[in-house]
Parts: structure tokens; sequence; C-alpha cells
């Protein structure tokens, strides 16, 4: 058995061709940033691989370390890099804006927060277009909860299992995953609901997700009708009759979680429990920091793809492509409830914000990022489907356009979590082979994949070749 996985390896797959230069390297050695690292940097800020990558600069879906080592990001700055490192009409934008102006704060008008409210707003159906400019995901997500209370008059908010909205004080309440939590008080008036987890969760089938790839659960639903879907949302109900009050300020949910590895839901489950959330007074809020900009694919925003219209919808990531910026878009009823009383934020919607979100907007549309995320994603999709076909370890592989998770099992029987030394050295021989994978799940036993949305196919062939080789060696070493 062990010379069959031998024989089956192959040699290093060989990188995609890329004609840009990185500057060499000048800054302090290796050695002296580590030192520094260990001195002057706050140990939360934990770091990926054994030996820290050292990165100096980026090229679109490249990025290159301190000895000019190329690497095809499959992670993109944790689903920030929208439209490519340093993406040339991003880089003028803002190049010629910081020549201009960069800060005034809201008491002034200036034109470039009229022009990208304009035009973000015009991506969004209606009623859904006064935009309030931030700095983060989670100081959006953060708004959002304090819009919908004010708003509602209620307190309590539901957010999934296994959400991730935030690690602010307040938005933890609503992020469900251990590993986040810290023992302080948080999360007064927030309640988690069972995740609607059809590959994990107790129940799901052959045909209950929004994705090119499946589970392999068995499945005896007949046409238009998922036994998930209806066991899940009696569970969504019984949240809602015993865990909060009987009016409450509102429901948050990511199209597709993104920390926890592009988990979806049954097709529509959402559909059903906006209306449920509507009936008890609250407002829906769906957080597109990672699904928003065209990632799916099939479409521009993560919530059309259930068919369902929030009443408030948080951005950040990829809108503006790696410079911190966030957003929240809303209605004009609910956003007057925070126009009662003085809410100021001094640095968002600054003129060089505004002008690299514009920049990233265009450079969606001209790049045609959206169609791209739709082929290449769905293209990448089944060519790691058949990797769960060939190996046992792979549970899972799901997701839509440029989001996507592979789950890793003992087995897909029990779908026990691989064990995060098995995770590990596979991760990190992906890595040496040139290719980097986020991490994320409960267990941290899924691989995340969503790169900058200007991938290529021959970039998904290199990818999926080392992501094999890693999983052969992996056999290998078990043989």
């Amino acid at each position: 058995r062990q010379q069959q996985w031998k024989s089956t390896v192959s040699t290093h797959p060989k990188m995609p061709p890329c004609d840009f230069v990185p500057e060499k390297y000048k800054s302090y050695p290796y050695e002296h940033i580590q030192k520094i690292r260990e001195q002057n940097i706050s140990p939360s800020l934990r770091m990926y691989y054994k030996k820290p990558l050292l990165l100096h600069q980026g090229h679109m879906q490249w990025l290159f370390d301190y000895e000019g080592r190329r690497y095809l990001d499959l992670f993109a700055g944790i689903v920030t890099i929208s439209v490519g490192h340093c993406h040339p009409k991003v880089t003028v934008a803002t190049q010629k804006q910081l020549a201009r102006l960069w800060h005034t704060t809201n008491i002034y008008m200036h034109p470039s927060i009229h022009e990208y409210a304009e035009k973000l707003a015009s991506l969004f159906p209606d009623p859904l277009k006064v935009v309030f400019l931030t700095n983060s995901g989670s100081e959006a997500n953060d708004l959002a909860m304090f819009m919908a209370r004010l708003h509602t008059h209620n307190f309590d908010i539901i957010s999934f299992r296994g959400s991730y909205h935030g690690c602010s004080p307040y938005t933890l309440g609503l992020t469900s995953i251990g590993p986040y939590k810290h023992g302080v008080a948080n999360g007064f008036g927030c309640s988690t609901t069972m995740l609607p987890d059809v590959f994990r969760g107790p129940w799901g089938g052959r045909h209950c997700r929004d994705s090119p790839v499946q589970t392999l659960r068995k499945c005896s639903c007949s046409k238009g009708v998922c036994h998930a879907n209806n066991q899940y949302i009696e569970q969504f109900k019984d949240t809602l009759n015993t865990s909060v009050p009987k009016t409450i300020a509102g429901f948050i949910a990511e199209p597709i979680q993104g920390v926890n590895g592009a988990v979806q839901y049954p097709r529509s489950f959402l559909k059903e429990a906006y209306q449920l959330v509507q009936e008890r007074g609250g407002v829906c809020i769906s957080d597109e920091v990672q699904t928003g900009f065209g990632r799916t694919g099939s479409h521009f925003w993560g919530f059309q793809t259930h068919d369902v219209v929030p009443d408030i919808v948080t951005l950040a990531k990829g809108i503006g492509n790696g410079f911190p910026m966030a957003a929240v878009v809303t209605t004009k009823e609910i956003a007057n409830s925070l126009a009662q009383n003085l809410h100021f934020n001094t640095f968002g919607g600054s003129p060089l914000a505004c002008v690299v979100g514009a920049a990233v907007l265009d450079a969606i549309e001209e790049d045609g990022l959206q169609k791209n995320s739709r082929d290449v994603g769905t293209y990448m999709l089944l060519e790691l489907a058949k990797l769960r076909d060939k190996f046992e370890i792979v549970g899972d592989v799901r997701g839509k356009g440029l989001m996507i998770g592979v789950e890793m099992v003992t087995d897909k029987h029990s779908r026990h979590p691989l064990p995060a030394e098995e995770i590990n050295q596979i991760w990190e021989d992906c890595k040496d082979m040139g290719v980097l994978l986020g991490r994320g799940g409960l267990y941290n036993q899924t691989f995340r994949i969503k790169p900058p949305m200007c991938i290529t196919k021959k970039d998904v062939d290199f990818a999926v070749e080392v992501f094999h080789t890693a999983l052969q060696r992996h056999m290998e070493r078990a043989a």
C-alpha cells in the first residue's frame, strides 16, 4: 500500500508564469522582524505556519516573500483582496487622491462620499438606498445591531451558531465560535439558534444547497420538498418560542458562513426565517462582509442568492480591496432612527476611502470579476469534488463562486474532524509548494478558499494539483 501511494505522488507542481518582477526586499532581516514581533506586537495577533511568512509585495493573485518566493494567494488577506493585490486602477486612483485630500471628516461635504454613496446604492434593490460608512466589518455589524434596536424598540437579536460577525465587545454576542469568546460578560440580548448545516448538522441531503457540489448524504426528498429545511425551520421556531421575547429586534446571518468554512444552508431556509423574524417585529440583517461584491458569482450580493431583501446590509473586506473601510446600507426609515440623536464616525467615509471604494466597484465591472467568480469558482468546485471522491479524508466540498470550503474528516461515514496535526501538515505542504490556504470551522478542520476574484483556470489547475499532491503525501505518511 505504501508503494502504491508513493508511485502516484507527482513531482513538484509547476506554478503558472507571472511576468511581474517584485522589488528587492530592503527592510529588517527575518530574525530581527521575529524579535520585534515577540517584544512589541500583541501576542493575540497570531500567525500562520510553523515558520511564519514574511511577505514583501503583492501583484493581483500573487504574493512575494522577502526572499522573492512567489505564492498563489487563495485566502486574499481573509477574503479582503477582491480585485487583486495592488490592482493598477485602484492604486492610481488612490495615489491621485492622496495628493489631493486625505481627510475632512463629515462636518463638511466633499465630492467623493456623494459620488460613492450614489454608486454603491445603485447596486441595491429598493428600499435599500441609505449608506453609512465605517472602517471595519465589526464596526458595521455593531452599528447594524444598534440601528435594529433603535428602530424596533426591541432588544433581542438572533444569530446562527458557527457565525462570525466581529470581535468587538458588542458583536461578540453574535459571534458563536468558541475560540473568539473571552471570559468576560458579552452577548446580553443575543441568542443563537441551530446552524442549518446540511453536511455536519443532523439533517441534510443531496439537493439542499445552492452549489454545483452537493453533500454525499442520502436523500429521499421529492422534487420541491426539502426535509432538512423543514427540520431546521422547526428548530428556528423553537428558538423564537423559548429563547427570546414575543417581539425581537432582529436576526443576522451571513448568506454563506465565512469563518466557519463556507457553510451553506438549505435553499429556502433564509426566506422562511426572514418571514418568521418579521412577524415578530424584527429586522433582518445580511452580513455581506465576505459574500458581497460578486464573490458568489451568480449575484452581486449573497442575499440575492436566497431570493430575499434584508432590512439592513453590512459590508466590509472586499469593499476596499484591503483599504480599511466598511458600510451599512439600509432603508430611509431605519436610517432615520439613528438620526434622532448624534452618531458620528471620524474616519468613516473619508475622501480617500470613498475614492478607493469607487475604484474597486469600477474594477469589478471592467474586469468582469463577478462572471469570473462564477466561471472559475464553478470550475474549481468541480475539480475539488473529484478529490473528495478520491480521498476518504476529504469529507465535503461546498460553496458558490469563489467562496469555497473543503472540510477534512477522519472518514466520510463518521464525519469526525481530521486531527489538527494532520491538517497542519497538509496545509504546510501546500504552502511549501506555493499555495496559501485559509483555515476555518468549529474545529479548524476546513480549508477556506476565497482568492482574489481575478484568478484564472490555470491558477486553479495548479492549486488543485498542489492540493492533490499534499493529500497523496499525507496518505503516504499514513501508510
